[in-house]
């Protein structure tokens, strides 16, 4: 027996014996007549079958025989009614089992089944027994289903037929058998017992709620069929689903005790819908901080826009992770690029923002924008259609006044972008198949701390991370592995990126990245970028090759360490900057180059590993530390490892400020360069001036600004061939090219000196 819902319950009605005024021949209410004044119902205590029966003499089309007392139907429990009737005389009727099914307040419960199967009596002196069972729940082989508003009823049989007939009827048995419905009763309840119908249309809400209520940690079965949940659901007890579930997005389903994706995939028998109603409970409970996807494979057929699966929310600051598991994009999903091209208008007064916008109700946020005077990896974070204004990410370089832009909106697995603020949040073991049809993770427009952890994102057909706005403040990128789609391809033609971001003090550490366009375009400063392993090569002979990482910020305060650079060369540019032109400010500083391999092969002559690339004119370099590096080139000699590229302005070398450049090795490249550079110089005439071209061996190919030391090897002679002992003084920057130093005497000697000049004024 169901002792969780019948204990304490009296189901058994009293005995005629103890007087016939607890039986009604009405309905069994309060006020209804009963047999011990009707005057057609007699008690006779010994009858050879019954031992004490009611005795009753049919006088109407249906005689009705009720119990008065109220027998509880409660969720769960399932009552049997039972009784045995026998023809004595008259006509003989037919025999079936009825009830009075009552609400809580008395009242009728309208529309529910409140007779049994009727069966004919046809000798007299046969016994014949009816029976039928009663519950709350839609349950096979439950015959009166009354629903959850059931309360109790009045429970008997009805004698239906002629009239005239008399009958013996033994006392009526009333039994709790919920345990024919439940195959582990202690361990299991069904939500088919609370009232739920599971027709796919009926709101099965309360009766769900009711369920878990009455659970105390048995599991809840939820039976085949499929259950409309209008509301929010919250289950407490383990779960077990045959059927299936439908929501509304803005409802809820949170799966407490088994709050894992395998669950809410049994739950909605479909992939993508789980995942979102999954997501939506992670970010509205405080009792799990994480997702597991169980291991298994998520097939999407388009974009998960996170924020509409998450309706109420549009910004989360609370530690949450999703790990452990895979996505991976079909074919004929929507895919597709939204490209719209209008025209709009850019002050460098205004760098953030696009006014005069046409069509732009077209253009969605988290476009990508790209035109004359726009740098890389520049997004639209937000827009007011009423003003007809575009926020971007950052500026653009050059794009004063009114042109055509385009507008790229990729396609991303999982897309933050809906949220103002994410924050706090973590992807870990994680695979993005992006089978070339899609990106793979598009970033609130703001928030801090978002981790991506050892997650594989794979052959995505336009960027990896995108960050269109500040969701990548803090932002750890850590045991990645990023696998590109362009294999294949030739540098040149290369489109895609593995990653961006636009704000201060990412971690970009450990991960590997295959040939890319770029591995990384980072504006924003306080960058650690260490051990990580990139590398774009193609198989043309005296290729290009294209920036693996890319600094978009003059100023960068960054530590780039231990990196294998593989066929690929690290950019410093600052296409990030409003007024390109150096006006004030840093300039080109605080950047650390440290310890990294730097490999390329069969490229061409003119490749180099380190470039720095000005937007404007009037810059410098205002604290670069690259030391410890090995620089290779095998198949073929580079010119230099490092280099300016002039395609917009060149450095000012008059203003280096703290260079240090050495302790790096050089293989297979023509020119190596440091900084301080020493020049060993042999004067073979006498002179009081000597002249000393500094040649290419500073970095950049840049002049001498200042000279540490005038070192003399072996002494040097005057004209009589005696030893000048004098300390000679030193000029900087000499020649028509300012590309000579002068070593002055007191007299005119000759000899062999060794200079150490530097390519910046000061070491500070």
């Amino acid at each position: 027996m169901n002792m969780a819902t019948t204990s304490g319950n009296q189901l058994t009605p009293t005995p005629y014996s103890e007087g016939l005024a607890a039986y009604s021949s009405g309905n069994g209410t309060a006020g209804s007549p009963s047999y011990a004044n009707s005057g057609n119902g007699a008690f006779v205590p010994a009858d050879q079958d019954f031992g004490g029966a009611l005795e009753i003499l049919k006088t109407d089309s249906t005689q009705q025989l009720r119990y008065k007392g109220q027998t509880p139907i409660e969720p769960g429990c399932y009552i049997q009614v039972k009784a045995r009737v026998k023809a004595i005389s008259g006509n003989l009727p037919s025999v079936r089992i009825a009830a009075y099914a009552a609400q809580s307040n008395g009242n009728a419960i309208s529309g529910v089944t409140t007779t049994g199967t009727l069966v004919p009596l046809t000798n007299y002196g046969e016994i014949v027994e009816v029976s039928a069972i009663i519950g709350v729940g839609n349950r096979e082989g439950v015959d009166m289903v009354w629903g959850p508003t059931a309360d109790y009823g009045h429970l008997g049989i009805d004698l239906v037929g002629q009239n005239g007939g008399v009958v013996r009827v033994d006392d009526i048995e009333i039994n709790d058998v919920s345990s024919l419905f439940l195959g582990d009763i202690v361990a299991t309840i069904d939500v088919r017992d609370f009232g739920a119908i599971g027709d796919g249309v009926t709101d099965d809400t309360a009766a769900f709620q009711a369920a878990n209520s009455a659970a105390n940690d048995r599991t809840v079965l939820i039976p085949a069929g499929t259950f409309r949940l209008n509301g929010d659901v919250t289950f407490d007890a383990p779960t077990k689903f045959e059927g299936t579930v439908s929501m509304p997005t803005s409802a809820i389903l949170l799966l407490r005790q088994n709050f894992d994706l395998p669950n809410y995939i049994q739950a909605f028998d479909n992939e993508e819908e789980a995942f979102r109603k999954a997501f939506q409970a992670l970010l509205n409970n405080s009792d799990h901080e994480s997702l597991d996807l169980g291991g298994r494979k998520v097939a999407l057929t388009g974009p998960i826009d996170l924020q509409a699966a998450v309706a109420n929310r549009t910004r989360y600051e609370t530690r949450r992770a999703i790990h452990n598991g895979q996505l991976i994009a079909l074919t004929g999903g929507d895919w597709d690029t939204t490209t719209v091209t209008a025209q709009a208008t850019y002050s460098a007064s205004n760098s953030r923002t696009l006014t005069n916008v046409a069509n732009i109700a077209s253009i969605p946020v988290g476009s990508h924008v790209s035109g004359a005077g726009v740098g890389r990896e520049i997004y639209v974070r937000s827009k007011n259609e009423a003003r007809n204004e575009l926020t971007l990410n950052g500026p653009l370089y050059d794009a004063e006044g009114t042109q055509n832009f385009t507008f790229q909106r990729f396609k991303y697995m999982l897309d933050f972008s809906g949220f103002d603020v994410i924050a706090k949040f973590i992807l870990h073991n994680i695979e993005f198949q992006c089978q070339e049809l899609c990106s793979g993770i598009m970033l609130a427009g703001a928030g801090t701390i978002f981790a991506v952890r050892d997650c594989f994102i794979t052959t995505p057909k336009d960027r990896g991370i995108t960050s269109m706005g500040g969701g990548c403040q803090g932002m750890f990128i850590e045991r990645c592995q990023f696998l590109s789609s362009e294999n294949d391809i030739q540098v040149s033609q290369r489109k895609t990126i593995a990653l961006n971001v636009n704000a201060n003090d990412v971690k970009l550490r450990n991960c590997r990245a295959e040939r890319f366009k770029h591995f990384a375009v980072m504006a924003g400063q306080n960058h650690l970028i260490t051990g990580n392993h990139f590398f774009q090569g193609d198989s043309i002979a005296g290729g290009i090759r294209s920036a693996g990482v890319v600094l978009a910020e003059a100023y960068a305060s960054t530590v780039f360490s231990q990196n294998y650079v593989d066929n690929a060369f690290f950019e410093w540019t600052n296409e990030r900057d409003p007024s390109p032109v150096f006006d004030s400010g840093f300039s080109f500083s605080s950047l650390d180059i440290t310890s990294n391999i730097f490999l390329s092969g069969e490229v061409s002559t003119s490749f180099s590993y380190l470039v720095v690339k000005p937007y404007g004119a009037g810059h410098f370099i205002n604290g670069l530390n690259v030391s410890g590096n090995r620089f290779r080139s095998i198949n073929g000699y580079v010119n230099r490892a490092e280099r300016v590229d002039t395609s917009f302005a060149d450095l000012n070398y008059t203003r280096m400020r703290n260079v240090r450049f050495e302790g790096n090795s050089f293989h297979g490249i023509s020119q190596p360069v440091a900084n301080p550079h020493l020049i060993e110089f042999q004067q073979n005439t006498d002179a009081q001036t000597w002249v000393i071209p500094t040649g290419p061996g500073l970095p950049f190919d840049a002049r001498s600004l200042s000279i540490d030391a005038v070192a003399v090897r072996g002494g040097v002679r005057n004209a009589a061939n005696a030893y000048n002992y004098d300390n000679p003084f030193v000029r900087a920057q000499q020649g028509t090219t300012a590309d000579q130093v002068h070593v002055i005497w007191s007299e005119a000697v000759r000899g062999k000196i060794a200079v150490t000049v530097r390519m910046d004024n000061d070491v500070v």
